[in-house]
């Protein structure tokens, strides 16, 4: 078979493009469902220490005493944000699957009309 035709030589390339995008969306993904799978623990064993039990989180690179109420206010709230954005990137990952079973037909159907030619 002899040299691509320069449209599907550029078609080919948006194609890497979307499966290096794609990449970079699940792993963006994954290390958020990480993050929101530590979340959810520390709420749990927040909500499992009595209200008079001290609690401590960092800030920085000290540890500062702080309220049950106020680190489960804080962790909700950093739950409810990995949430938002894991939906965020499923939104992305899929309209990405698209794109590139799209551009896979259309380069299929350019390379069957040329080896046909």
């Amino acid at each position: 078979m002899g040299e691509l035709p320069p449209q599907v030589q550029n078609m080919i390339a948006q194609l890497q493009q979307l499966q290096q995008q794609l990449q970079m969306v699940v792993t963006q993904k994954v290390q958020l469902e990480n993050s929101l799978k530590e979340t959810e623990n520390a709420i749990q064993e927040v909500e499992k220490v009595s209200d008079d039990t001290p609690i401590f989180k960092t800030v920085g690179t000290i540890l500062v005493k702080t309220s049950k109420e106020d680190v489960l206010k804080e962790l909700k709230e950093k739950k409810d944000t990995f949430e938002i954005r894991i939906k965020t990137l499923e939104r992305q990952e899929e309209k990405l699957k698209e794109r590139l079973q799209d551009l896979q037909k259309k380069i299929k159907s350019l390379l069957g009309g040329v080896q046909a030619g």
